[in-house]
């Protein structure tokens, strides 16, 4: 209708109704809007609003569309008109009654409906995010609680680590002290003893131990806190009684050390950072208890060691004596036995020895000259076996020398002859004995001793040659020591046996041959004469026994 062309102009959507329901004008707004009308029951059909009206069988009564017609009045509601592709939009709808027909419009409040649902939408974000605010600033404080208790446990298990690894004090307090240094970055850490009135520094991060342990003392109430086996914190300008005035004040910690209610020491820290402590007392109090266990268990330790180690000495002393003992019982009793052996065949060696000269007289007297031949040869045959008896005796009487136990000049050269001429037996027919001697001076010492060692060392070699061979006897003097080498070719020793030759009780002659103390007792009397005696030897090369001794 032409007569409603004047609502062209309009940017809104129109729709004009009669009386009737039906739809008399459509602006081009709204066919461009509302491109699937077809009827008003359809568009009635598709919109809604939020009016809850009294419970009717009638659906109509449920659209806005329905209701702008129906209303006597003019009539406004926000609307939603769901298209045929179920897209949803928002209009205000405007019902104006003129005459027989009800001009609706419709204004497109889609975007702004849209805009205070994101308001909303934004304000719940608002509130979520200050949530979220809340929350995070509360794991904030969780998590530096957390972490300063991680921290807190991280040093706590570091510093029992060391303690468990170590059972050095010194290198326990070193290790603490560091740590501690580095949690309050403190300039100088420090390990005092306590004593009765005082205290005495001994251990300083970073300085080494000195020998002249510096005494401290500390103020009145200092003293009675640490005596309740509280931790001090305290700012300061001194750090001790009668100590120099430091440059600014300083933030002194002081840890006391304890041992079943006993004060063992105090751990002092000193650092220019000012700070509450509050989670680090705990620290500190973890640390305290486990710097007294473990400083108690390396005291203990240490203690025990020492214990052990005078044991072995007194053992080491008490072999030595044993062996000592044995070889002076051994030495004794043989000096008994010579004596009386040496008095026994005197007797009737000189019976001998004096029939024998008679002998020589009468045969000076016989005429016959073969027969006197016979018997003199005979006689002289007696002299040098009468001789030969008188030289053992004597030998033996020089070995032992019962009379000269002190110390006394002696010619090395001679004693080895004279104990070659004692072991005769040994290598008559079957070793050469081969003598290098050099020209050597006297020297002090015990000959009878050092003839025991010949003895041994030269036994054994002829026990190791088991059918002929040669024993080389050298003597040399050298930046006044005197040097005796004995070597033989004879079986050889085995080098694992090699260090075990000079214990007590060890021999390789088997059960009922050796002793095992024939080297032993001749190491002491070396060393008695404050020299050393060395063996070299090769399997199926013999041994070379090494032996020197200081003139001085």
């Amino acid at each position: 209708m032409k007569k409603f062309d004047f609502f062209r102009q309009f940017r809104d959507a129109v729709l004009i109704v009669n009386k009737k329901g039906d739809a008399v004008y459509r602006n081009h707004t709204f066919k461009r809007w509302f491109k699937d009308f077809t009827e008003i029951r359809k568009l009635s059909h598709n919109t809604s609003f939020d009016i809850c009206p009294l419970a009717s069988y009638n659906i109509e009564v449920y659209s806005p569309i329905y209701h702008a017609i129906t209303s006597k009045e003019n009539f406004f509601a926000r609307i939603t008109y769901q298209s045929n592709l179920n897209k949803i939009f928002y209009y205000d709808l405007t019902a104006i009654k003129k005459g027989n027909y009800t001009i609706i419009f419709f204004t497109d409040v889609s975007a702004q409906n849209k805009l205070g649902d994101i308001h909303k939408e934004n304000e719940k974000l608002k509130e979520q995010y200050n949530l979220l605010l809340e929350e995070n600033e509360a794991l904030q404080k969780i998590k530096q609680k957390a972490q300063s208790q991680a921290i807190r446990i991280a040093l706590i298990n570091k510093v029992s680590n060391i303690i468990r690894e170590s059972i050095d004090i010194s290198q326990i307090l070193q290790s603490t002290l560091k740590e501690l240094m580095i949690m309050f970055g403190a300039y100088k850490a420090y390990y005092a003893t306590a004593e009765k009135d005082y205290f005495i520094i001994e251990e300083i991060y970073g300085n080494k131990k000195t020998k002249n342990s510096k005494k401290i003392q500390f103020d009145e109430q200092t003293t009675k806190t640490i005596a309740a086996t509280e931790i001090s914190v305290s700012n300061c300008l001194i750090e001790y009684l009668n100590a120099q005035p430091l440059k600014q004040p300083v933030l002194r910690i002081i840890v006391p050390i304890h041992h079943m209610q006993n004060l063992m020491g105090v751990i002092v820290l000193l650092s220019y950072q000012k700070r509450e402590l509050s989670e680090e007392l705990e620290i500190l109090e973890a640390i305290s208890s486990q710097l007294s266990n473990a400083i108690t268990r390396a005291e203990l330790y240490q203690k025990n060691i020492q214990t052990v180690k005078e044991l072995k000495k007194t053992l080491k002393e008490l072999k030595e004596t044993q062996i000592q003992l044995i070889n002076s019982e051994k030495m004794a009793s043989l000096g008994q036995l010579v004596a009386g052996v040496a008095h026994e065949i005197n007797t009737p060696v000189a019976s001998i020895k004096s029939n024998n000269e008679i002998t020589a007289k009468l045969l000076q007297k016989e005429p016959d000259s073969d027969f006197k031949e016979m018997l003199s040869d005979i006689n002289n045959i007696d002299k040098e076996a009468i001789q030969r008896i008188s030289n053992i005796v004597t030998s033996l009487k020089k070995f032992v020398r019962l009379d000269e136990a002190e110390l006394q000049e002696a010619d090395i050269n001679k004693e080895l002859d004279l104990t070659l001429e004692l072991i005769r037996h040994e290598t008559k027919n079957r070793i050469t004995i081969i003598r290098e001697y050099g020209e050597i001076p006297s020297i002090r010492c015990f000959p009878n001793m050092l003839n025991q060692v010949f003895t041994n060392i030269l036994i054994n070699a002829c026990q190791a040659i088991k059918d002929k061979g040669t024993i080389k006897i050298t003597t040399s003097y050298i930046d006044n020591k005197l040097i005796i080498k004995i070597k033989d070719d004879g079986i050889g020793i085995p080098p694992k046996e090699l260090n075990k030759i000079f214990s007590a009780g060890y021999t390789t002659k088997g059960v009922g041959v050796g002793t095992g103390l024939g080297l032993a007792i001749s190491s002491k009397i070396i060393e008695k004469h404050g020299g050393e005696i060395i063996v070299n030897s090769e399997v199926g090369h013999g041994s070379e026994f090494i032996i020197t001794i200081s003139s001085k």
